[in-house]
């Protein structure tokens, strides 16, 4: 196993409001190798989004707080940073790509600027040396005529286009860490397949190490080396891109896989769905936690919450009945299998 870059142990966070600290995560625990992409999968609200704040620590600035656990990049905790010391790390280190192009663009400065702001910053580049280091980064990226579109604002652009600059800014100081959370979900189809190759083309190219969030199975299954699959705060399952597809271990991995259209031995049915939803931190079932939503569900895991337990070399699921239920679901025609760049 090569050394980790990115290591969170057993992450446990809240919010601080007026009514007492609400939980955001669980016992979160993930491990990214250098470059490795790792895919965290889930329904909205399980945690993703959150667990890629605390990694960069903007969470700070909503009142989010670390209760327990480790982040651990190169080995040194980022939890024990100083704001200040992040600033340098963010951006030089670890990037994020954010959901929303717009929201992550300033709308007053042009898209030539705020790559090359970056690269000032961090790299102590002059203003000319950075703007040119900015357009290259934009036919990097597939941006036609990257001259003129550098001196444009992002109002003046396409979706597609702004999240494609969105992706060179985080690129531009080569980090090591690229957090990219649901960097396709604004875009039309055509655009996230142009989006999910560029990615896969940069990181090949930088050998950059990705967390990529999406609750997107298909998405996952094009891009992963490993994936954790996560529900209410934490992880449920994780494992290999084929093992996950090929043979899932847990009754919310297996409901996310059936919940694909189109697949082999779906076409012409009725969509399946995971019935219920996602019970908030404040308010969790007793027991297992997807017990009120599992067709498997026994007394035992009304009763009792199972660890996160290893299954095989490098496979972990917490569930009270991983082998019974993955073979249940084999039997039933329920497993979907798939795998990275099929």
């Amino acid at each position: 196993m090569a050394e980790p870059i990115l290591e969170i142990r057993n992450l446990k966070t809240g919010f601080v409001t007026e009514s007492g600290i609400v939980k955001a995560l669980d016992g979160v625990s993930i491990t990214i190798e250098k470059g490795q992409v790792v895919c965290l999968v889930g329904e909205s609200g399980s945690g993703k989004s959150v667990t890629s704040l605390n990694v960069m620590r903007l969470s700070d600035y909503d009142g989010g707080i670390v209760l327990e656990g480790e982040i651990l990049f190169h080995g040194e905790d980022l939890v024990k940073k100083s704001q200040e010391d992040m600033r340098k790390i963010r951006g030089s280190k670890i990037a994020m790509i954010f959901q929303e192009p717009m929201n992550a663009l300033n709308p007053v400065f042009t898209v030539g600027d705020q790559i090359a702001e970056t690269l000032r910053l961090h790299k102590g580049m002059s203003k000319e040396e950075a703007q040119r280091k900015a357009v290259e980064m934009l036919r990097k990226v597939g941006i036609p005529e990257p001259e003129i579109r550098a001196k444009q604002y992002p109002h003046e652009m396409s979706g597609g286009m702004c999240q494609r600059v969105v992706i060179a800014m985080a690129l531009v100081c080569r980090p090591e860490l690229v957090i990219a959370d649901e960097p396709t979900t604004a875009l039309d189809v055509t655009v996230q397949a142009q989006i999910l190759d560029l990615l896969r083309e940069l990181q090949s190219e930088l050998h950059t190490s990705i967390l990529l969030i999406t609750h997107d199975m298909g998405v996952a299954a094009e891009m992963a080396d490993r994936i954790a699959v996560m529900y209410a705060g934490t992880i449920v399952e994780e494992g290999t891109v084929e093992e996950i597809f090929s043979q899932p271990h847990h009754p919310y991995t297996i409901g996310l896989l059936n919940s694909i259209p189109g697949f082999e031995g779906q076409r012409g049915t009725e969509l399946y769905t995971i019935k219920g939803s996602i019970p908030s931190l404040a308010n969790l079932p007793t027991g297992c936690r997807f017990h009120p939503r599992c067709p498997f569900a026994t007394d035992k895991c009304r009763a009792e919450e199972p660890s996160l337990l290893e299954i095989g070399s490098g496979r972990r699921a917490a569930c009270w009945y991983a082998e019974e239920v993955a073979l249940k679901a084999k039997e039933q025609g329920a497993v979907i299998v798939s795998g990275k760049g099929e």
